[in-house]
């Protein structure tokens, strides 16, 4: 067994699901998630990424494939027996029992001797913050301590595997952005695998070590955070990863392409000659110039000012630039535009 098999804690080997009147969720998926890792998978509704937890959890059987936990198919486990625990957003909290009782349900399920009750539960506590609750009933607590009542709660058991199903959902923004920061941090404090499911391109973005991009039951683009943001395989994930210019060009040779009517340096090669590409620029890799130096030159639309920047769309002879920039030109004004080679991003049609 090579060194890379010996690091993998799931394989997920050819996976579907077809649901009753032929809706398939997942097609022919093949993914494994490595020891330690926090893997994200992120898509739309529909796409699939909620389905692939529940199989891992045990909810639900593919219609085929298997999950391998370990080198061990556990595709018809039931969820009680496999070592894995699930966050939901609506946290499922048991309403009449204390923080402390929820916390510690887990744990008297095995029954567990008290002392170690005890020690586990003040440990969950200090770790997500509640030190102090432990009699407060949980229709006391706001939502973002009830979502850590239920992670402490799931972490309690010591799963391999923590699955969070779109746990931040209910939060409010701030709330949200400051429990991005403590999952990471309780992920690397524990050394468990943490698979993370949302549509939140922010949150993929800011905790993972790994990304899966899904749409329509199929994996689109898997890599890490800055690969799967700076290298889109194709026009969805470059649309869907934060935002984007996506607009047709012309392949002319290595490290030239064609758009918008003029031709442009790039560092891509290997897509052939005058060949129909996608061309994707992120907006704040558009620079402003005067426009006697721009590679294009535009009118600015419109602008809103966004608190780090200025967000502004620019018509030029063929296409409407969205374009970011802490320099901010008024409505009407003719300006420039420059792109460095680096910042052109291109992909071949067919994987659109």
């Amino acid at each position: 067994m090579s060194i890379v098999e010996q690091e993998h804690l799931i394989d997920l080997e050819d996976l579907s699901m077809v649901y009753d009147g032929g809706t398939e969720a997942l097609k022919h998926l093949n993914l494994y998630i490595r020891r330690k890792e926090f893997v994200t998978l992120l898509g739309p509704s529909g796409c699939g990424k909620t389905t692939t937890l529940r199989l891992i959890a045990g909810f639900e059987t593919p219609s085929s494939g298997r999950v391998i936990f370990e080198g061990r198919d556990i595709t018809a486990l039931p969820p009680y027996k496999r070592r894995v625990n699930t966050v939901f957003q609506r946290y499922a909290l048991f309403p009449h029992l204390n923080v402390y009782e929820n916390v510690a349900f887990g744990l008297r399920l095995k029954k567990a001797p008290e002392r170690e009750v005890r020690a586990v539960v003040a440990e969950m506590l200090e770790m997500v913050g509640l030190q102090g609750f432990e009699k407060r009933t949980v229709d006391k607590l706001s939502g973002g301590q009830q979502q850590r009542v239920a992670i402490a709660r799931a972490l309690a058991n010591r799963p391999e595997v923590l699955l969070l199903d779109e746990p931040l959902g209910a939060l409010d923004l701030k709330l949200r952005k400051e429990m991005q920061l403590e999952l990471k941090r309780m992920q690397q404090h524990l050394g468990i695998t943490f698979l993370y499911v949302t549509h939140d391109q922010e949150e993929a973005l800011s905790m993972s070590d790994t990304i899966v991009v899904m749409k329509d039951g199929l994996v689109q683009q898997i890599g890490t955070p800055t690969d799967v943001y700076n290298e889109p395989k194709n026009a969805f994930v470059a649309d869907f990863i934060g935002e984007s210019n996506i607009l047709p060009g012309l392949m002319l040779c290595d490290e030239l392409v064609r758009f918008d009517g003029a031709d442009f340096p790039c560092v891509d090669r290997g897509f052939g000659e005058n060949r129909p590409v996608d061309v994707v620029v992120r907006p704040e890799d558009i620079k402003l110039v005067p426009p006697e130096q721009g590679m294009l030159r535009g009118v600015v639309q419109t602008v809103v000012f966004k608190g780090v920047h200025y967000e502004m769309t620019i018509r030029t002879g063929g296409f409407t630039w969205l374009v970011h920039s802490t320099l901010c030109e008024p409505v009407g004004a003719q300006v420039g535009l420059s792109i460095v080679p680096f910042d052109i991003h291109i992909m071949r049609k067919e994987e659109a």
